[in-house]
């Protein structure tokens, strides 16, 4: 195999293009396939920073992960954080280059990127024998394909095969599959390669006929349908989409090690980015990780966690209108513990001056920390090592915000005073003596029975995740049709499928490989 490539295309977001993405990467290299995904436009406020000291998706370095190769801006050349509903800081190659509207993106910017998108997928395709790459969002939105960069846009250019991922737990599968094909134009169509069922509950023989019948209706074949799996707890690419209020974070199914459970609570402020922080507390047993918006839900916590944020501003005004600050103000009076990571640390400090992200100038904090907090046009971008509670930490560092620590005990690049914690360091609760230190201190401040499991691994767990994601595709995909689209291309011969699209001016020619949009 040389050079071969996959698109992964959903029928909605959130059809589980990531986590079959992932699947097919952990597959492959299991086969001894060198492999590398991809995504080359990415809109998330989980992200992550390589070592090489590019941002780039969350989703993609998991992917990495799972492909068993080192995380590169490569691999999501173009990442839009938004900031808000109409708005997103766009980094480029793992660099931040502006903050644009999403009628400014759309409108020019986005077409000036394709060539860089394609330069990366070139390399890749000339360095591994495959790339699975990742479309975002459904192919079939018409109104934005002009500029598309991501989908049907690259694949195209690249003449890349497309598989169709939809959710049947959502209902409406076989309609989604009909109509985003349907929606495209006859050069897009010819792509279009075959479909993937994900989330399927029940017999898959009362599913067969309606799966012939679409075959019949299209001319593709269903390459596979994937059971509901529970309790991946593999990295989202976007923020949690549900109701926060109550939401559980997924965890192990595993009773505790000591005689009590340590709730934690995470309030979930606008624009919450790397929520993937609490990932590593909820994989310990005993451990429950909830989501929260009200000041009443702190009261039985353990431990409260102000996550990261891409508003800090935003989120600290948020927390002062829920009457949540006032409650976090309690809990440090009452030495109860509480977290703050990135923009959360930041809230909690004395001061902020901001004329970067918020542009809202001087703004108090909430005085929980000696801390005061200058926005810096550049932002950091790190991957920093070292040692807390006498244990190794290692952790990455994404934000614009430069902290001056005026006080209190040194903790990672922050300081703790008294049970208040708050440093800028993601990730660093997945370094597993460093998480059993910390959750041991919680324990004692709050007077629970409870001891950390002495061998709960945070990378083995999220190892056995991912090959639980190379089984599902080895076990319930058609991985023979799998290999051939990857090796040789989507077969000849597709039919229309009425009414389709009308292509674009300019728009590439069919069977013009690489040519610009």
């Amino acid at each position: 195999m040389s050079g071969g490539g996959l698109l992964v295309a959903g029928t909605t977001s959130d059809a589980g293009k990531s986590v079959v993405t992932a699947g097919i990467c952990r597959w492959l290299v299991r086969r001894g396939v060198k492999v590398a995904p991809f995504k080359g436009q990415n809109m998330s406020l989980n992200s992550f920073v390589t070592r090489g000291g590019a941002e780039i998706g969350r989703a993609q370095a998991m992917q990495a992960q799972a492909a068993r190769v080192e995380p590169t801006a490569l691999m999501n050349p173009v990442l839009l954080k938004p900031g808000s509903d109409r708005s997103s800081q766009v980094v480029l190659m793992g660099r931040p280059v502006g903050e644009l509207s999403a009628r400014g993106y759309h409108g020019g910017r986005q077409r000036a990127l394709f060539e860089p998108v394609m330069a990366c997928l070139e390399e890749l395709r000339g360095t591994y024998d495959a790339v699975i790459c990742e479309g975002a969002g459904s192919p079939a939105e018409i109104n934005l394909r002009r500029t598309d960069i991501v989908n049907m846009g690259i694949a195209r250019a690249a003449r890349l095969p497309v598989l169709v991922v939809g959710d049947i737990d959502r209902g409406g599968v076989f309609a989604q599959f009909f109509g985003t094909t349907a929606l495209l134009a006859p050069e897009d169509q010819e792509l279009i390669a075959g479909y993937l069922v994900n989330k399927f509950r029940g017999d898959v023989s009362l599913l067969e006929p309606g799966l012939e019948m679409l075959h019949g209706l299209t001319g593709r074949r269903t390459l596979g349908v994937l059971p509901y799996a529970h309790g991946l707890g593999i990295d989202e690419e976007d923020g949690l989409r549900v109701s926060l209020r109550g939401t559980v974070r997924e965890s192990v199914v595993a009773p505790p090690v000591g005689e009590d459970v340590l709730r934690v609570a995470v309030c979930a402020v606008p624009l919450m980015s790397n929520f993937t922080d609490v990932d590593a507390l909820a994989a310990e047993p005993g451990v429950i990780v909830r989501f929260v918006d009200r000041p009443e839900e702190l009261a039985d916590a353990d431990l409260v966690i102000v996550p990261g944020t891409r508003g800090t501003v935003r989120a600290l005004e948020w927390l002062r209108e829920r009457g949540l600050a006032g409650a976090l103000a309690r809990r440090a009076a009452e030495a109860r513990p509480v977290l703050g990571i990135c923009g959360g640390f930041q809230v909690l400090g004395e001061h902020i001056d901001d004329e970067v992200e918020s542009r809202a100038g001087a703004v108090p904090g909430l005085g929980l920390l000696p801390v005061r907090v200058r926005f810096a046009a550049e932002k950091t971008l790190a991957r920093p090592s070292g040692e807390a509670l006498g244990q190794p930490v290692e952790g990455y560092e994404i934000h614009h915000g430069v902290a001056q620590v005026l006080g209190g005990e040194p903790f990672l690049d922050g300081c703790r005073v008294g049970e208040v914690w708050g440093t800028h360091w993601h990730g660093s609760l997945e370094s597993d003596g460093f998480r059993r230190a910390f959750l041991r201190a919680v324990a004692a401040a709050s007077g629970r029975r409870f001891v950390p499991a002495p061998d709960t691994s945070f990378a083995a767990l999220r190892e056995a995740q991912l090959d639980r994601l190379g089984d599902l595709i080895e076990e319930h995909a058609d991985t023979d049709a799998l290999l051939r689209l990857i090796e040789g291309g989507a077969p000849s011969g597709l039919p229309f499928i009425p009414p389709g699209a009308p292509d674009f001016p300019g728009a590439p020619a069919a069977g013009t490989p690489g040519a610009a949009q």
